[in-house]
C-alpha cells in the first residue's frame, strides 16, 4: 500500500470515529412530502441490462455485469476515496431519483449513494446509506471536499441485501428515503441543477440496479 493511500484511509477512519453531530430522528409521519411537478417532468431510467451508455466514470471501477440473472452496475474499486459515476443523459433542476443498491463488502465503508445536481465530478449533492453505520446522510461535495449538511439515525441496511434509496429535490427542499421511509427533510441552496449519478466510498463494493429519474430537464443551450 503506498503512502498516499495510507494517508487517506487513516483520514477516513478518524472521520468515522467522530460523533454523529447533526444526525437526528426521522421526520414526523405528517411532514409534507415534496414531489416534482408531473406537468413539467420527464422520466428516464437505466436497468443496466445492456451496454452502458451516457455514463462518465469520474473515479472507481464501474462496470455492467450480471448478478442473480439480472444486469447491474457494479462498483468494485477499493482504493479510491469517492468512486463516482455520472449519468450524462440529461441535466435536471427539480428531480426525483430512485435506485436499488446492494452493499456487498467493505471494512472502512459499505455504502451506496445517489449523486444529484452535479456540476461535474467534484461538485454535487450526495445522499448515502452505509451498512457499517446507523445513519443516512446528505452531503455537499465542493471541489472534492465533502461536508455533511443533514443526517438521520436509522438501522444500518444489511450487507448482501437489496435496499432502495430515493432522493427528491424541489427547489431548495431536499428529502431522502431509505426503503420507503422518509429520513431527511432539509433545505439547502448550494446546487440548483446538474447531472445525477451514483456513488460509493473507500473500499465499498456495491451493486446498483433499476435507476429511475423523474425531473425537470434543463433546457439545452
Amino acid at each position: 500500500m503506498n503512502t498516499k493511500t495510507m494517508l487517506w484511509m487513516m483520514a477516513i477512519l478518524v472521520g468515522a470515529a467522530l460523533p454523529a453531530g447533526c444526525d437526528k430522528r426521522p421526520p414526523a409521519d405528517d411532514v409534507t412530502k415534496v414531489g416534482v411537478s408531473a406537468e413539467r417532468a420527464v422520466t428516464v431510467g437505466d436497468d443496466f441490462e445492456s451496454a452502458l451508455t451516457d455514463w462518465q466514470v469520474v473515479a472507481g471501477d464501474w462496470r455492467q455485469r450480471t448478478a442473480d440473472g439480472r444486469g447491474v452496475l457494479a462498483q468494485a474499486a477499493t482504493d479510491q476515496r469517492y468512486p463516482v459515476a455520472l449519468w450524462k443523459k440529461q441535466r435536471f433542476s427539480d428531480v426525483d431519483v430512485t435506485v436499488r443498491f446492494k452493499p456487498i463488502s467493505g471494512r472502512i465503508d459499505a455504502s451506496g449513494g445517489i449523486v444529484l445536481r452535479a456540476t461535474d465530478g467534484s461538485n454535487y449533492y450526495v445522499v448515502r446509506a452505509n451498512s457499517l453505520e446507523d445513519n443516512v446522510r446528505l452531503y455537499t461535495v465542493i471541489d472534492g471536499h465533502r461536508s455533511k449538511i443533514a443526517g438521520a439515525r436509522v438501522d444500518a441496511p444489511a450487507l448482501g441485501q437489496w435496499h432502495t434509496l430515493r432522493v427528491v429535490a424541489v427547489g431548495a427542499h431536499i428529502q431522502a428515503y431509505l426503503n420507503d421511509q422518509l429520513l431527511i427533510d432539509h433545505h439547502d441552496e448550494t446546487f440548483s441543477t446538474g447531472w445525477v449519478g451514483l456513488w460509493t466510498k473507500a473500499d465499498a463494493v456495491t451493486d446498483f440496479d433499476d435507476l429511475v429519474v423523474t425531473g425537470v430537464a434543463e433546457a439545452s443551450n
